[in-house]
């Protein structure tokens, strides 16, 4: 029910809003529409590195930390890759990341912030994520001015913004950390910001926010462009229930106007130290030993502006700057809608035929001649 009442709000959403799609990336059906989420945290992207990224993608978001240690600051690194790419790729969309509740020092913008800027919880004990990352405290009307000019002040050299982590704020444990009235403080002042940062941002800038999960996130559909399925079959996206409800909010996002990214994993990521071990060639064959899952999963519910990211973390070697044959494979638009048996489906392109179960996670492509 909570997912029917946010996308029945989405589609009250003044037409203006939903037509906005002269900023949005170029879309097509020629082969597997896909994203790059990638930054590169020593220095800017090599020549060979910014060839690829523009040959392969037209839609890329460049991460926190681009070229921190070359340049000093986040914005300087994001300015200078979306500069380099855009000049080797005119048509590409590249979007400068910037969390929406995270105080990452890794921005010129985040230098001297006052302390009363930050969350506290309500003990007055500061928040701290995974132990050591400050949050904004969103519930005041000056923080999301300074984000939001920020915001602003770097899509200028972009074409919009990734805003991160908007799944942390309305996350329920957050109620008894914060208390009731502080949560709904927190999460109203969420809302508010990205409606400020759409009219400060203008209908023709891209705001893509993380994370439209099932259910879950798509109350902010209505003031951004899209958003990005973070954990599709991976960590918290396990499970055939919650692949099939997070393909049903791909296919109900799109089909309402929203570009919508998924986020696939090859059954491992960055954070798994023992992998991470092993050498890049491996990593990369298991990869693409496993693509076949979750890109069918992808394909069977995508619509118009959707668009497939596989790799297993995001930085420079976690495998956007890989390649995959799927992706070289001519496709051709769907033939209908998906057919659903149970957990089974099955759709047909012009120049592929794709069926997937996700209850057993089997999955195959037959490619037409």
């Amino acid at each position: 029910m909570k997912r029917l009442s946010a996308f029945a709000l989405l589609l009250l959403t003044p037409l203006v809003a939903l037509c906005a799609a002269d900023g949005f990336p170029p879309f097509s059906w020629d082969k597997v529409p896909v994203y790059a989420h990638l930054g590169k945290t020593a220095d800017d992207f090599t020549p060979a590195e910014l060839d690829f990224l523009a040959q392969h993608f037209s839609f890329i978001a460049l991460e926190k930390g681009q070229a921190v240690r070359q340049r000093g600051d986040t914005e300087a690194g994001i300015a200078e890759a979306a500069r380099q790419l855009k000049q080797r790729n005119p048509r590409a969309k590249v979007l400068f990341y910037w969390n929406a509740f995270l105080d990452y020092p890794l921005y010129k913008a985040s230098r001297g912030l006052s302390p009363d800027w930050h969350l506290k919880d309500r003990d007055g004990k500061p928040v701290l994520v995974r132990g050591t990352v400050q949050a904004y405290d969103l519930s005041r009307e000056a923080v999301r001015t300074w984000w939001v000019d920020t915001a602003a002040a770097n899509a200028a050299g972009t074409d919009g913004i990734f805003a991160d982590a908007l799944l942390q704020v309305t996350a329920p444990g957050k109620q008894k950390l914060l208390g009731e009235e502080k949560y709904q403080m927190l999460n109203a002042g969420l809302v508010t910001l990205l409606q400020e940062t759409r009219r400060k941002l203008g209908p023709e800038k891209l705001i893509l926010y993380n994370g439209l999960r099932g259910g879950e996130g798509a109350q902010f559909l209505p003031s951004t462009s899209g958003a990005m399925i973070e954990h599709f079959g991976y960590l918290s996206g396990i499970g055939k229930e919650k692949m099939a409800a997070d393909l049903d909010a791909m296919r109900s996002a799109a089909g309402a106007g929203k570009i919508v990214c998924l986020k696939a994993w090859p059954g491992f990521a960055w954070l798994d130290a023992e992998m991470m071990t092993k050498p890049h060639a491996e990593l990369l064959q298991l990869a693409r030993e496993r693509i076949t899952f979750p890109l069918a999963c992808f394909l069977v519910a995508a619509e118009p502006n959707c668009y497939f990211c596989y790799t297993w973390g995001y930085r420079e070697n976690d495998g956007t700057l890989d390649w995959y044959p799927e992706f070289d494979k001519p496709l051709g638009p769907p033939q209908g809608k998906a057919k659903r048996t149970g957990w089974a489906y099955q759709r047909d392109f012009a120049r592929a035929s794709v069926s997937v179960n996700l209850e057993t996670k089997t999955a195959r492509i037959d490619w037409k001649p």
